[in-house]
């Protein structure tokens, strides 16, 4: 028996990048996975990355789960509503939630010239509205929707990815005041819903071999990296532990998550947690 089967999952985000790793992690698992993103057409996506939400679906089933794709921009209210309808009405419950879709990065491929600003006073408002809208309160709309479905079923647990950003001065004021704004969603939210016996975490992956990652790998110190499916795994993980509400409102890192519940990433490595100063 795997141990998430029979278990209802909702991953946003997750066409590609870090978000499909947490759905196939779950699909491992043997989760029913609703997978939600933009892209419907490969190739079609930001910066003409692979992955669409139906591949994604399809590699969950694949793995043992069972994936279901949804077709959804989590800036419009409308939609998300009609998501939530859709898990109701097809599973009238759901267990898990992970936050994972996010704005901000627009500037790598909307032809910003980025990588001229000295600052934060160089870069367009427009950042830090798509940081905002796209990942902060797109986050909480989706747990307010999780949360009437979790307090009901009075279980649950919601899962925010984050990083280490939050805690740095020198990530970029958009970017590290977003990340701790992520982490304080999670612990205000987990203060709420404690009575309700639904559990909230910040998860921080640490350097994850993403299709963009991969795409500059030249760049980067692949050395320690983890695959999106390790992070995948500890979710996983979190949500198969019957005692995950003595975790409520922390960050988890990813790899110590790994080290704490005894699984690898896929090609047998361990990666080793990082520290605030290492990230």
């Amino acid at each position: 028996m795997k141990p998430l089967s029979g278990k209802i999952a909702l991953v946003t985000g997750a066409s590609r990048g870090v978000g499909k790793g947490i759905a196939l992690g779950l699909g491992e698992a043997g989760a029913t996975v609703y997978i939600t993103g933009r892209t419907v057409t490969e190739g079609a996506g930001a910066g003409r990355l692979p992955g669409t939400i139906h591949s994604t679906a399809a590699e969950v089933t694949a793995l043992g789960g069972v994936g279901i794709a949804v077709q959804c921009d989590h800036t419009d209210d409308g939609q998300v509503a009609a998501l939530f309808e859709k898990i109701q009405a097809e599973q009238e419950r759901l267990d898990l939630l992970v936050n994972n879709v996010w704005g901000g990065y627009e500037h790598f491929y909307d032809g910003t010239e980025f990588w001229f600003e000295k600052g934060f006073w160089d870069a367009p408002p427009s950042r830090w509205d798509q940081a905002f809208q796209s990942g902060i309160r797109a986050h909480y709309v989706a747990s307010t929707f999780a949360a009437k479905m979790m307090i009901t079923q009075q279980a649950g647990l919601i899962v925010n990815t984050s990083y280490f950003a939050a805690q740095k001065n020198d990530a970029g004021v958009v970017y590290g005041v977003a990340k701790a704004a992520t982490d304080r969603l999670a612990a205000t939210m987990a203060h709420d819903l404690h009575d309700h016996n639904v559990a909230v975490i910040s998860l921080y992956p640490g350097l994850v071999r993403t299709e963009s990652v991969m795409r500059a790998a030249e760049h980067f110190d692949l050395s320690n990296s983890e695959s999106p499916q390790f992070i995948g795994r500890a979710v996983a993980a979190l949500a198969g532990d019957s005692n995950i509400m003595e975790k409520t409102g922390q960050i988890c890192v990813a790899a110590q998550v790994a080290l704490d519940y005894g699984f690898t990433d896929v090609d047998g490595t361990q990666p080793r947690p990082l520290t605030v100063d290492e990230a």
